[in-house]
């Protein structure tokens, strides 16, 4: 066909020039990537509404759900009553105050407000509880902190699905592990691991609620004879020399840092690499979806390991049962 011979169609043309304009002048924004199917624009579903009832081990396993949700596709909503080392007794008591005396200051503990006014400002699809770190492995200090507390929400949030959220154990290096009966301790990493996954468990059967199951994910990469982290023995703990610090290759806890010249130790919260794992285990659990695909990987976080934590988490979302809440 002869191209030069060819009619042109003056509407074509005409809105060819039109879209040209638009561009040009900003009214009409261009992908730079070429790639119309991207997932990280399109909304799926309604808007998941998460109130999240925790302390400083639900900031960190939630701490890279928002990056996630939104690569996902997924419109979120957060809520937040945390409070650093708070336990289940202690969060009922600031809401038993609160109800009692609504100006009493110890009843408004969240920034100046109550439990009751953070849960009444919105409509809740899921509500997490957790007990803190070193009672975790002692269901009896579940009990009855955990009821009350759960029938608190349901009275101001009849629909909302409260879900448990299993935190996980220590760093096997650590120099003492959580509670797992009055006065006695867990030995071990593993044992603190078993007591504390049993006693949730147990509270969540008693109050049929699901569980968000971070802790098994920490001990399956924990466990792992490739992936688990195990600790330098060449390094000198007794005399270190900053700014050295021991190999903690494949470690889901802070470990050791240097802080002013003093090493510190924290064995209990996570690094970025374990509040990766933890938020891709609420992913996988809040949207019955795998996080396999997703490309979002916090800096500090090796390709290869980061991979094998999205794998981790999507697998133990699978093996534990009702992952899904939406």
């Amino acid at each position: 066909m002869n191209l030069q011979n060819r009619p042109i169609r003056l509407p074509a043309l005409f809105a060819a020039v039109v879209f040209l304009l638009l561009v040009f002048t900003g009214k009409i924004a261009v992908s730079q990537t070429g790639s119309p199917g991207n997932t990280e624009n399109k909304k799926k579903g309604s808007p998941l509404h998460l109130f999240i009832i925790g302390n400083s081990f639900s900031g960190n396993a939630a701490k890279y759900l928002r990056e996630l949700s939104e690569e996902g596709g997924h419109e979120l909503t957060i809520g937040r009553a945390e409070l650093g080392g708070c336990s289940l007794q202690r969060h009922w008591e600031i809401a038993e105050a609160a109800e009692a005396n609504p100006d009493n200051p110890k009843g408004k503990a969240y920034n100046g407000k109550s439990l009751k006014m953070l849960l009444s400002e919105g409509k809740w699809d899921v509500v997490t509880l957790q007990q803190y770190s070193m009672l975790s492995g002692d269901v009896d200090s579940y009990r009855p902190y955990a009821k009350k507390l759960y029938d608190y929400i349901k009275k101001l949030q009849p629909s909302a699905n409260i879900v448990f959220h299993q935190t996980w154990a220590y760093r096997a290096d650590a120099d003492g592990f959580g509670q797992v009966a009055q006065g006695v301790l867990a030995k071990s990493e593993k044992e603190m691991w078993e007591k504390s996954r049993a006693a949730y468990h147990t509270i969540a059967r008693e109050l049929g609620a699901s569980l968000i199951p971070t802790g098994d994910a920490f001990w399956r990469i924990s466990s792992d004879s490739k992936w688990g982290f195990q600790k330098d023995t060449g390094f000198d703990y007794s005399q270190p020399q900053a700014p050295n610090l021991p190999n903690q290759n494949h470690s889901l806890h802070m470990g050791y840092t240097w802080n002013n010249n003093k090493l510190g130790f924290d064995s209990h919260h996570a690094n970025a690499a374990g509040c990766y794992l933890g938020s891709l285990v609420w992913y996988g659990f809040l949207f019955h979806e795998s996080p396999v695909r997703l490309k979002f990987v916090p800096e500090g976080v090796a390709d290869d390991f980061a991979a094998q934590l999205k794998k981790t988490a999507w697998t133990t979302v699978q093996t534990v049962g009702k992952s899904s809440v939406k």
